[in-house]
């Protein structure tokens, strides 16, 4: 029996709950106006200052490996426990791709250690910022983009997202000055206003120091035009909410709160931006936070926006509320109830001791037409929703063996003589992480929303595993059509994303890996009829992945990607996710320039992206 048979949930007591506090009513303002404009591709294969001293991009809090005694402060996950789950990874492998249109690889960490001139460090995990239309193919990861058309040419890029936004480069290489740090990107074109909207933090150094000032932003970059190779205006929005530059004060611990995790949506009437909200400088979690933006002001690229913020950390809300992810309607087919609403949904499992939940929350942003003229009238809801239990995944996702020239670099004496590190056996190739199970993508189609999370299985050996849970939830009654596990036998499946089309066709984008797999691109068909499909790889790893996180010395566990992207384009469906695109030895990584096998990779990581069009 195949893990796609469908799991309906009748919500016996599907109650909606008014938010109590009075939501927040800010402004956005207009900044600068940006080209992305292609940066050379450059500098020295390997220098002593190859991360940022203040980033070390884990996710749980130490001290980080260059010793400014800062904390590790992006993409924090806030599990509590890991029970495990009993259920059984029992899907099966497509033999072929008929619905695969196709496919060309996308950024790379080569791409992002060497644009602007080499002027970057070495950064993982890439995240994934997807977005597509009116011909064109947009891709934004930490921290460069690129723009394609749609037959896989690319148009601009790589232009690293300093660059973009108008700031200095992230370290200059020539006089150590650092620049702000940029991180999380994401993208969405808006088919109604033809518009495209980019989205990161920016956390800022105390001038061009090392260290980090404490204030931090939603940078949100508008194109002017329907084509995103020409202007953008750029609009800043501050997220450390402690009083300062018109923010409300939430009290955050050590005076700093953190916009982490930013993710975007729409409605007919609003862009909604989501973070969820930690102490910049210590570890408390104080709630996502729910940012209501005028659509109509932005696309007309007025000097100022109408802002409704909702803090679900509120003592006013009675729930829990962690990655809260707006919806993408799919065509521009939005919500109008209600004076026009935005769904969001979340889950939970992550605040329970035992890891475990069958619970998801449905959040509903109603009257979003009165944005531009009373934003206070924007109101918030939130409801409760019965699903199969899950569980967030109690274990790292082994990879098959492979060459993994940086891991043999640091067990010789090629990382004193090369990298500067010491000599240090580590076993290879070393696990790489999965997501937690907090939701991912969540699109709405067909009056309908359609999302997954990451969950606990078990693999044929009887450990323990990742697999995605995928849901199909009527928002107006609460009733979740289909809920089941995509899970295979021998490997993980982990950072799905799932795109819709308006017909309910649609697609699971995410990564395999396991004993027998490199990282590889896959995807499942997605429908509420059947649920999930047979697991597809549309590209398949060439090899281990191979990065810096993954070795103890840089004081962070090991990373892959945050999030996967799928969007709907017309009738096609496009998909980008993370995985390993090349393979060399220690030989070819010891060829100058050093580390970078023909430049396929960076001295540090070897992280790449596979972009594919499906026709489902």
């Amino acid at each position: 029996m195949k893990t796609r048979l469908l799991f309906a949930v009748a919500v016996m007591a599907f109650a909606t709950c008014a938010m109590g506090a009075t939501p927040t009513v800010l402004k956005l303002q207009r900044g600068g106006t940006t080209v992305p404009t292609t940066t050379l591709l450059g500098g020295a294969p390997l220098t002593n200052l190859e991360l940022d001293p203040a980033m070390t991009g884990g996710d749980t809090d130490s001290i980080n490996a260059n010793g400014l005694g800062l904390k590790q402060i992006v993409n924090r996950s806030i599990a509590h426990g890991h029970a495990g789950s009993n259920r059984i990874g029992n899907a099966t492998r497509a033999k072929s791709n008929p619905g695969l249109l196709r496919g060309f690889d996308g950024l790379n960490f080569f791409d992002q250690r060497f644009a602007n001139g080499g002027n970057q460090f070495s950064v993982e995990p890439p995240d994934q910022g997807l977005c597509a239309g009116n011909g064109f193919v947009m891709e934004s990861v930490n921290d460069v983009l690129s723009i394609y058309d749609r037959s896989g040419n690319e148009l601009v890029g790589p232009v690293d997202l300093n660059t973009f936004y108008g700031y200095p480069a992230a370290i200059n290489r020539g006089t150590l000055a650092y620049g702000p740090e940029i991180t999380d990107p994401s993208c969405y074109f808006d088919a109604a206003t033809q518009r495209w909207f980019q989205v990161a933090l920016t956390l800022d150094h105390i001038g061009t120091t090392p260290f980090l000032a404490g204030t931090n932003h939603l940078d949100l970059a508008v194109s002017k035009t329907s084509d995103p190779t020409g202007g953008w205006i750029i609009y800043s929005l501050p997220v450390q909410n402690n009083g300062t530059q018109g923010t409300p004060d939430h009290g955050c611990d050590l005076g700093f709160c953190l916009g982490d995790y930013p993710h975007m949506g729409a409605d007919a009437n609003a862009i909604f931006l989501t973070t969820n909200e930690f102490s910049l400088f210590g570890s408390a979690f104080y709630g996502a936070q729910i940012y209501v933006v005028s659509k109509h002001a932005l696309a007309s690229g007025a000097a100022s926006a109408n802002v409704v913020l909702f803090n679900t950390g509120s003592p006013a809300v009675s729930v829990e509320g962690f990655a809260v992810i707006p919806s993408i309607a799919s065509g521009g087919h939005f919500a109008s109830l209600h004076g026009g609403t935005e769904y969001l949904l979340s889950s939970d499992a992550v605040f329970s001791n035992a890891g475990t939940s069958n619970n998801l929350w449905l959040w509903s942003v109603s009257n979003t037409r009165a944005i531009d003229t009373m934003p206070a009238n924007v109101t918030l809801n939130f409801s409760s929703l019965t699903v199969q239990q899950y569980a967030v995944p109690t274990s790292l996702a082994e990879q098959k063996a492979g060459d993994t020239p940086l891991l043999d670099c640091f067990a010789t004496s090629c990382a004193p003589t090369y990298l500067g590190y010491p000599t240090n056996v580590y076993p290879g190739p070393r696990a790489l992480a999965v997501n937690d199970s907090r939701m991912e993508q969540v699109s709405y189609a067909n009056g309908m929303l359609w999302s997954t999370l990451d969950t606990d299985v078990l693999l044929a050996d009887s450990s323990h595993g990742s697999g995605i849970d995928y849901y199909v939830i009527n928002p107006n009654t609460g009733f979740v059509s289909a809920n089941n596990t995509l899970a295979l036998p021998d490997a993980n499946l982990t950072y799905g994303a799932a795109a819709i089309k308006q017909n309910g066709n649609g697609v699971i984008a995410f990564t395999v890996v396991g004993p027998n797999d490199y990282p590889s691109a896959g995807y499942a068909s997605f429908d509420a009829k059947t649920g999930a499909g047979p697991v597809h790889v549309a590209a398949a790893g060439a090899g281990p992945w191979d990065g810096f996180t993954g070795i103890p010395f840089f004081g962070s566990g090991p990373r892959w990607g945050d999030y996967g992207a799928a969007v709907v384009d017309g009738n096609s469906i496009w998909i980008a996710s993370e995985y390993i695109a090349q393979t060399c030895t220690l030989a070819q990584y010891l060829t100058s320039p050093i580390g970078q096998c023909g430049g396929t990779r960076g001295a540090l990581g070897n992280w790449a992206t596979r972009i594919s069009l499906l026709g489902f």
